[in-house]
């Protein structure tokens, strides 16, 4: 399995293979970001809450969530490459803060609420 290093690498040698670095300026990462995203909810919007899960266990919706969610990591990878973000220490860095605000005996079973 490619671990965040070996896909950014990937990512922005195919981009400079193409010579597509001149259309992957931030704004327009984050839409097409955005848009993707959009098509993966497209694919949940009308399904029962309580049965999505098991839906998506099943051809061909397993196989269209799978390439809809590797379409959005890919342009965050991107992104993330475009903004000289270390995306693996970042997501490391608010895995420990997430782990601090919400302590399991405060939190169990309950959603945080915004004040």
């Amino acid at each position: 399995m490619p671990d965040i290093d070996d896909l950014t690498t990937r990512m922005r040698d195919f981009s400079i293979q193409r010579d597509w670095e001149q259309f992957h300026d931030p704004k327009s990462l984050m839409l097409a970001l955005v848009g993707e995203v959009g098509e993966l909810a497209e694919l949940f919007q009308w399904l029962p809450a309580e049965k999505a899960a098991a839906l998506a266990q099943e051809e061909p919706l397993r196989r269209r969530a799978g390439e809809e969610m590797s379409d959005v990591l890919l342009y965050l990878v991107r992104l993330a490459d475009v903004l000289g973000i270390d995306l693996a220490e970042a997501a490391a860095a608010k895995m420990s803060s997430s782990e601090d605000r919400f302590h399991p005996d405060e939190y169990q079973g309950a959603a945080p609420v915004k004040e």
